[in-house]
């Protein structure tokens, strides 16, 4: 299961896979992360970007598919992915089984950073 911790808050997503989306700030250009809780600790399985510029450019060996850049980055597990938020954007947002919440749905709003990590 993944969870997001935020000072003393943890939310547990009620879920082993969950994709994180979020929209550039300079490019305005959506990102999504599919990741998954395993015994090694969250595995990033697939990235997808619509577009590209301003250091988003998809690797050589990413395909088109259904008007977004895929590909599986070479990435070990991680033990934990910290976000920031800086308020010049729209909130991260947290998809499980097709359905997408902003991350204030899970933390407070003004919370900062946010690391998600399997947990325990």
């Amino acid at each position: 299961m993944i969870c997001l911790v935020a000072g003393k808050v943890v939310a547990p997503l009620m879920a082993g896979a969950m994709t994180l989306a979020w929209t550039h700030s300079v490019e305005k250009i959506a990102w999504e992360e599919d990741w998954r809780a395993s015994s090694a600790g969250l595995e990033l399985v697939e990235a997808r970007v619509k577009g590209s510029g301003a250091g988003m450019e998809p690797p050589s060996d990413a395909r088109l598919v259904n008007g977004s850049y895929a590909w599986k980055p070479n990435l070990p597990p991680q033990a934990e992915v910290v976000m920031r938020r800086s308020g010049a954007t729209a909130d991260w947002r947290i998809c499980i089984e097709g359905q997408c919440r902003p991350m204030e749905a899970y933390v407070p709003p003004q919370a900062d950073p946010i690391v998600m990590r399997a947990c325990p």
